[in-house]
């Protein structure tokens, strides 16, 4: 089953139909620039504008950069404060003419790779981070998902971590790949003190060029790998929220189990 999976992002909303069951896009992804200021409404229609692209007519998933519940997003770090409290779900719904699943941007990147990329049968901890226009983070133990954790705003240096060591700061700061490498690394010892995860994944378009900083996080006790499906997490973790699994209701993303993840031992 193909269903349409969009990525919000503070850059870029990326656009494209995707095999639920494969995990894998069906048509080229399309991208448009996220428009500045990002107020809701331009938004909505930059993401109604993909609808059209693609002639899309059936359910849709897409995320948000920030914490969605029950559709309504809580925080908007990188995009505009009239996000905030608003029924973002209904507003993409008028805009789309589209039943929507609305759920965090991270959360839908880790749901994806939990299920058909880096952290497929990882047991224990599993930590997603994408660095993009900020950083996103998404929390697994043994296959569930705990939303909206946005562990990119942990403060380092007196700064929320995306501040430093995002790859928005890597381009603002002109930093070559092994001085961003060090405040990655900062952040990620920070974060796996806090969590003890047994695998990290990064995500994100930076995770296309993992051999140029990978190297350089030496001094970590945990693995670290990039993510298999790079850039197109997100998509497709949208769109697989907005499908429940067989013989199963659509939950609220907010609660819901990473899609297809195995469940603990001695559940059912």
């Amino acid at each position: 089953m193909d269903v349409l999976g969009i990525d919000i992002g503070g850059t870029g909303i990326k656009a494209a139909p995707v095999d639920v069951a494969k995990g894998v896009l069906t048509a080229e992804r399309i991208k448009v620039p996220t428009p500045h200021p990002a107020h809701p409404e331009p938004v909505a229609e930059a993401v109604a504008g993909l609808v059209t692209q693609f002639g899309w007519s059936g359910p849709a998933g897409i995320t948000f950069p920030g914490v969605v519940i029950d559709g309504v997003t809580r925080t908007a770090a990188n995009l505009d404060p009239a996000w905030l409290g608003l029924d973002a779900k209904a507003l993409l719904e008028k805009a789309t003419g589209l039943s929507v699943t609305l759920l965090n941007d991270a959360d839908a990147a880790g749901v994806a790779e939990v299920r058909f990329g880096a952290g497929a049968g990882q047991r224990g901890t599993v930590l997603m981070l994408t660095f993009g226009t900020g950083i996103g983070s998404a929390l697994f133990t043994d296959g569930v998902l705990v939303p909206n954790t946005e562990f990119g705003h942990i403060e380092i240096r007196g700064k929320d971590a995306e501040k430093r060591a995002s790859e928005r700061a890597r381009v603002d700061h002109d930093l070559g790949w092994g001085a961003w490498a060090g405040r990655v690394e900062e952040y990620l010892s920070h974060v796996a003190a806090l969590l003890s995860p047994s695998l990290i994944i990064i995500g994100g378009g930076v995770s296309r060029k993992s051999d140029k900083f990978l190297r350089y996080l030496t001094g970590l006790p945990t693995r670290v790998v990039p993510a298999t499906l790079h850039n197109n997490a997100g998509i497709v973790g949208a769109a697989m929220a907005a499908v429940p699994p067989p013989g199963q209701a659509r939950r609220s993303p907010g609660a819901s189990r990473a899609r297809g993840a195995r469940r603990p031992a001695g559940t059912s």
